[in-house]
């Protein structure tokens, strides 16, 4: 991969900002460039960053000063974390990520959905072109308990925060549907579209979802759930695709009424309940 000097630069304020220290062999390991261009950065740097960083003689390395003000990053705990959960899933090697001293961390497992990825690349195909295809899908429907050839026209994707699914027209059932990933057995010709994913009403429109603090919880622990969540005068609102609120809903807790389970497990809960309720029978109704 060819990087750029903004992009050095960049890789230099983060170790600055999350590690407090950064040396000419970081940037030879992970750019691949030579001492000397290693050094003309971090001369860079300083130059477009005054006083952002000190070379300590000890540790023969440059660290960040007292007075370090961000000029090239605009940092997001998420970014940091969401490496850190990368490495620790293996889903990225540590050599490729911008943490250099990865604190131990662990995440809590899910089975590893089998993704084929031929299989993924000949949908990725259809969506980008428009097209529609065949696949070989095991249904869990009782009408269908064998895996069956049919014709859908995908065009988006979908994540519920433990597997992906396709979001396409079934051309067998005339409507909309959510296909997962590693139930498509084979993928065969493509064809024809159906409905395109502009006429997909469940995915193009979005309902308000109100979540606030248990109510049986004490004051304090209301604030700290709506600081946990980010939620402005204690209550917060999700907006949520139609396609997508069954998922979401069951990912928080808030299937039913989250407020008769126990304030020690569940959190949060839905202040508008009977317009969620609503809005999601309507997703089945129009399912």
């Amino acid at each position: 991969m060819i990087w750029g000097a903004g992009q050095r630069l960049e890789f230099i304020e983060f170790r600055l900002f999350w590690e407090g220290a950064i040396n000419r062999a970081d940037l030879v390991e992970f750019f691949g460039i030579s001492i000397p261009q290693a050094s003309k950065d971090l001369a860079l740097y300083q130059e477009r960053a005054p006083g952002n960083m000190e070379y300590d003689k000890r540790s023969k390395r440059y660290v960040a000063a007292e007075q370090f003000v961000l000029r090239f990053l605009d940092p997001d705990p998420y970014v940091y974390l969401a490496q850190l959960r990368a490495v620790t899933e293996g889903a990225v090697p540590s050599h490729d990520s911008w943490i250099a001293e990865l604190p131990r961390a662990d995440v809590a497992l899910t089975p590893k959905r089998d993704i084929d990825i031929g299989v993924l690349r000949k949908v990725l195909d259809a969506v980008r072109e428009g097209a529609s295809v065949e696949v070989f899908y095991q249904s869990m429907n009782k009408v269908r308990p064998d895996p069956i050839w049919r014709r859908i026209t995908p065009h988006a994707f979908g994540y519920d925060g433990f597997r992906w699914h396709v979001r396409a027209y079934c051309h067998l059932e005339h409507r909309f549907k959510d296909f997962l990933l590693p139930r498509i057995l084979e993928v065969g010709a493509k064809g024809e579209p159906g409905e395109t994913g502009e006429q997909d009403w469940l995915w193009n429109n979005y309902f308000d979802v109100v979540i606030g603090p248990h109510p049986a919880l004490t004051e304090s622990q209301k604030k700290v759930v709506a600081k946990d969540y980010g939620l402005d005068h204690g209550n917060g609102v999700l907006s949520v695709r139609y396609a997508m609120l069954f998922y979401v809903l069951k990912r928080l807790g808030l299937l039913g009424d989250a407020a008769k389970q126990s304030a020690h497990t569940q959190h949060i809960v839905t202040i508008n309940r009977k317009e969620t309720e609503a809005a999601l029978e309507k997703a089945e109704l129009r399912l």
